[in-house]
């Protein structure tokens, strides 16, 4: 059964049983007052005749009462009488005594001419002290005690309150009012019914809609509900595990793309070096070097080449550890400028040779503590500084290394005047295998692995690693890490002592 019909059923249910629980509740609560079952129509007149007044004026009611039983010439002070008036119209109420067939106090509150000829007459026995009576369309209920006068004459004290019509009204219009409250009724669960059904049932075809989408492979509509209740809670749930979904998928299709794309890469890679040498072992052995100086020639470029082979072969393989996170790095508390001294020194020969001038840009002073695991953090430096020096073009080629300390980061800049990097390269020179010669020439070096292994291990640090070009100016890669403070530098250099 749909919940469409489950909610119309439940709402014709609900409508049934409440259209039940009003009638037979009016006609227990009219059988209870009355005890009478064909009464019903005097329900409202009897209601007040049994309790014509209110808990305060019952009790102003109950003290004239005693007065007249115990002082009962009292009731002819105008003073005392005024001021029990005072108090019963401060409830809407008001006071009227009589003595004989004279009126002794009437209470201005009723503003009533023909009152004293629609007053009860005496009944000193006092079988009904309490009852109803009407003034053309005005409806009062009273309380009344009927006593004797010291001197004999009869006497009486009313506490009298003109009540709504409200009650003769509805008594006349019962009919028309059960009519209307049946019309109100249906009309609230007509109106209940179409509410939930649009908040309920129609935002949840709209997400099943979205599921056969979903199954029929389409993963780019979304749903957008906008309702803070469950179902909103449950639409963004869904809209959740729709775009997870579809990132999953398109993640597989980049690592798919990916894939393709390195096994490519490799190929070419490992291709030309291996095309070289066979090229020159196919040479000695047709006898092409025929001298020694042709063969020591020969046998140094199939060793270069070979040399080339592993290294790239060694690159790709820590390249893949980096990537898969199976390279464990062993931080430690370290000086940053002196470790960069150390790898300036180590490469200064080598790039002087090649006429590449190596320096600091404003050098710092020492004791800018880092944590860093030196031998990683060591080779992407040199891959740093390996990229910068092959794409020095000019004739004063210079590379400089500069560092600027932030309270808990270092930055370090590597900046070179060389050829510069297009802009739209620059967003993808971390990526495997990326040269931005879209034809992969590698004549000017290298495997394409380099900045990768350097944002690998950078990142491995904490930190980040990006760049800034100028084509013809120069480019400068910058990197951060964590900065340590002297008290943990304290901690690191107690832990060591403890480990020996």
């Amino acid at each position: 059964m749909s919940i469409r019909i489950k909610l119309l059923l439940s709402y014709t249910g609900m409508l049934v049983v409440s259209l039940l629980v009003v009638a037979l509740t009016a006609g227990l609560f009219a059988i209870t007052a009355t005890g009478d079952v064909r009464s019903f129509r005097d329900f409202y007149k009897v209601h007040y005749q049994l309790n014509p007044l209110t808990e305060e004026e019952e009790s102003i009611f109950l003290e004239l009462k005693y007065l007249a039983k115990n002082e009962p010439d009292r009731l002819q002070e105008r003073e005392l009488l005024t001021e029990y008036d005072f108090k019963l119209r401060t409830v809407r109420a008001g006071l009227y005594v009589r003595r004989e067939s004279n009126q002794v106090f009437e209470s201005n509150t009723f503003n009533q001419p023909e009152l004293e000829g629609y007053l009860p007459a005496y009944d000193l026995d006092n079988n009904q002290i309490r009852h109803t009576f009407n003034i053309g369309e005005r409806f009062y209920a009273y309380a009344k005690f009927d006593f004797r006068f010291t001197d004999g004459a009869k006497g009486s004290v009313f506490v009298i309150r003109e009540r709504s019509p409200f009650g003769e009204v509805v008594r006349k219009l019962l009919p028309v009012l059960v009519i209307l409250l049946v019309a109100v009724i249906v009309a609230a669960n007509a109106l209940l019914y179409r509410w939930i059904t649009r908040s309920v049932v129609k935002p949840l075809e709209l997400l099943r809609g979205s599921a056969e989408r979903i199954k029929e492979g389409n993963l780019q509509v979304s749903l957008d509900l906008r309702s803070k209740d469950e179902i909103g809670q449950l639409n963004e749930t869904f809209e959740n595990m729709r775009k997870r979904l579809h990132e999953s998928v398109q993640l597989r299709l980049r690592d798919e793309e990916s894939r393709k794309e390195l096994v490519s890469n490799i190929s070419h890679d490992l291709r030309t070096p291996i095309t070289n040498i066979k090229g020159y072992i196919e040479g000695i052995r047709d006898g092409v070097a025929d001298t020694p100086e042709k063969m020591d020639k020969y046998v140094n470029i199939i060793y270069s080449k070979a040399n080339d082979l592993d290294r790239l072969v060694d690159e790709l393989f820590l390249y893949s550890k980096l990537d898969l996170k199976q390279v464990s790095f062993q931080f430690e508390h370290a000086d940053i400028v002196g470790f960069l001294d150390a790898c300036l020194d180590e490469l200064r020969f080598v790039m002087k040779e090649k006429g590449i001038d190596l320096e600091w840009d404003d050098r710092p002073e020492s004791g800018i503590a880092v944590f860093a695991d030196l031998e990683k953090l060591k080779r992407a430096v040199l891959n740093i500084i390996g990229n910068a020096q092959k794409f020095t073009d000019k004739a004063d080629k210079t590379i400089r290394v500069s560092v600027r300390a932030a309270e808990d980061r270092v930055a370090v800049e590597i900046r070179d005047n060389g050829i510069g990097i297009p802009r739209e390269d620059i967003p993808y020179i971390f990526d495997r295998f990326y040269r931005a010669e879209r034809s992969r020439n590698s004549s000017t070096g290298g495997s394409g692995l380099g900045l990768a292994i350097a944002r690998q291990i950078v990142e491995g640090h904490g930190g980040t690693i990006w760049a800034s070009s100028e084509p013809g100016v120069g480019t400068s890669l910058f990197f951060t890490l964590k900065r340590a403070t002297k008290e943990e530098g304290a901690a690191d250099d107690d832990d060591k002592h403890s480990d020996h």
